[in-house]
């Protein structure tokens, strides 16, 4: 058995592709397109790792998808869980569970999808701002 991707459902293209692409690094791998049934399938892999994928699923007649958290999350490892926060705040992005451990952050999606991002290898020693930042909204 091989692991291929896991589907999120998304409501605005443009603002997810920046999210998921601009802001948290993945890269599109494959787009398909299928007018029959009314709908677009984004392919997208961390760098280096195009096996393990993320499909967003954009329908192009709209719906309602609400907060998403029945989902749980995705996962996401990183090589250096400060940076990747700091990089992701000044892009906009909330740190709705800072990595205060320094090994664990939580971050939400256009569509509230609630992404986890872990510290590669060992937690990194607990600094500032971060061990002090209180958690803001869901995760």
């Amino acid at each position: 058995m091989k692991y291929l991707h896991t589907m999120v459902r998304i409501s605005d293209v443009d603002k997810s592709l920046d999210f998921y692409c601009n802001k948290l690094g993945l890269k599109e791998v494959r787009r398909m397109d299928n007018s029959q049934g009314r709908f677009t399938l984004y392919y997208l892999a961390a760098p280096g790792d195009e096996d393990a994928q993320l499909e967003l699923t954009y329908n192009w007649d709209p719906e309602p998808y609400g907060e998403g958290r029945h989902f749980g999350h995705l996962a996401y490892e990183v090589d250096d869980i400060y940076a990747t926060c700091l990089r992701l705040m000044k892009n906009g992005v909330i740190i709705n569970r800072p990595p205060r451990d320094g090994y664990m952050a939580f971050i939400r999606s256009p569509d509230n999808i609630s992404i986890e991002l872990l510290q590669k290898g060992k937690p990194k020693p607990k600094q500032e701002p971060w061990a002090s930042m209180p958690n803001t909204g869901k995760w």
